[in-house]
């Protein structure tokens, strides 16, 4: 049997996901198995998930995923870089993927596995350096570096963001020397971020900006059935949506708490986005005034928003490897995926939450890091009475 792996947010999960997992067996065969390793309750941009993850998950399942395994969040909340470091080695841990399956807007591997390959050999990081040293972005460096090793056609290919994480998990698979082999689709509907609902298929940043002004129908409207029907009852519930302007106050409080060596640890690159941060904070009075202040041309916001949830989750840099594998929903056939790779999974499988005492340190100070990180995502919620803390030691993966 072949088993396809497929790296998502859900955030929401969409008719464009759902065509996604729809193409990965039509292009495997019918019986093709979907595991899915989808990001935790904080998403890569920087920001709170949507719905909490079990939710997400098992919406994902109802949608035609098998297994959904959590993607441990400090690659869940990294750079492109990172994030598909860990989804990629997540995957390969569990020793049942055979093809790696994801969309881009180019639509085509070959051009993904050059790039890839030009950015990991020996001869491009000089070339970056001289494009860098020019005062642009990095993505702009990068991608005039590029062009000295392929054609500018290739290298433009780094202008659309899942072309850029597809070039990240392509270069990911070449690292680990890995036989799971990539498959793209075009991706259709609303571009990345592209604002608005004029697509039949809007993004998932379209539809969250639905809820945050508050058209809850019209965003529900545009959900895969499933996860509609989970965010109507997380609505209810009072535990949905969630948004990091909920937790604004508690967000600038942690920043002020903060000395000027704690930001200069958050800049990992030794770039002085830490001081700028940190000089930002003694006076922004909201988040958005924060990163105004503390942006310049050359770094993202989403590269800042980073830096700000890590030091509100209290992160401080990534574990060596993933530790763990966590399942968060599975179906009959995710199930059998599950009893299978308690056989070929290179790190132990984490089903049950009191399982993690059993675990190494480092895999116990990452559960540790997790159960932190969902009892201050719960702060959240509309409703404040559900939030309730210590819900990572209560809830297994939902069985559907």
């Amino acid at each position: 049997m072949e088993t396809a792996g497929i790296i998502a947010e859900y955030n929401p999960l969409h008719m464009g996901h759902v065509r996604l997992l729809e193409e990965a067996r039509r292009l495997l065969g019918p019986e093709t198995a979907v595991i899915c390793v989808m990001s935790g309750n904080f998403v890569q941009r920087g920001d709170f998930a949507l719905l909490r993850k079990h939710a997400r998950a098992a919406a994902a399942v109802q949608s035609g995923a098998d297994l959904v395994l959590e993607l441990p969040l400090p690659w869940a909340v990294a750079s492109a870089e990172r994030f598909a470091q860990g989804a990629v080695r997540t995957l390969a841990a569990s020793g049942l993927v055979t093809h790696l399956v994801f969309g881009s807007e180019y639509g085509e591997s070959a051009a993904l596995e050059r790039l890839a390959a030009a950015l990991l050999s020996d001869s491009f990081p000089p070339l970056l350096k001289q494009e860098l040293a020019q005062g642009d972005s990095f993505a702009a460096a990068r991608q005039r570096a590029a062009a000295m090793l392929l054609s500018p056609a290739d290298a433009a290919l780094l202008e659309q963001p899942n072309n850029i994480l597809g070039v990240e998990y392509c270069k990911e698979l070449l690292r680990l020397n890995s036989s799971i082999r990539p498959l793209t689709v075009k991706r259709t509907g609303g571009a990345h971020d592209q604002p608005g609902t004029a697509s039949p298929l809007p993004s998932a940043s379209a539809i969250r900006a639905l809820l945050q002004a508050g058209e809850s129908e019209q965003a529900l409207s545009y959900m895969a059935p499933a996860m509609a029907a989970a965010c109507r009852e997380e609505l209810c519930a009072g535990r949905a949506p969630a948004f990091r302007e909920t937790c604004e106050r508690a967000m600038l409080a942690r920043l002020r708490t903060m000395d000027q060596a704690d930001f200069a640890a958050l800049d990992q690159g030794r770039e002085g986005l830490g001081n700028r941060l940190y000089r930002a904070s003694r006076t922004a009075a909201s988040l958005e005034e924060l990163l105004a202040s503390a942006k310049t041309k050359r770094y993202a916001h989403a590269r800042l928003r980073r830096m700000v949830l890590w030091a509100f989750l209290g992160l401080s840099a990534l574990p060596e490897d993933v530790p763990y594998l966590r399942p968060l929903a599975a179906n009959e056939t995710g199930r059998v995926l599950l009893a299978r790779m308690r056989k070929t999974a290179a790190v132990p499988v984490l089903t049950r939450p009191a399982g993690a005492r059993r675990l190494s340190p480092q895999a116990q100070a990452l559960f540790s890091l997790e159960v932190r990180a969902s009892d201050l995502y719960t702060l959240a919620y509309p409703n404040l009475a559900a939030a309730q803390g210590g819900g990572e030691w209560r809830e297994g993966p939902a069985m559907l």
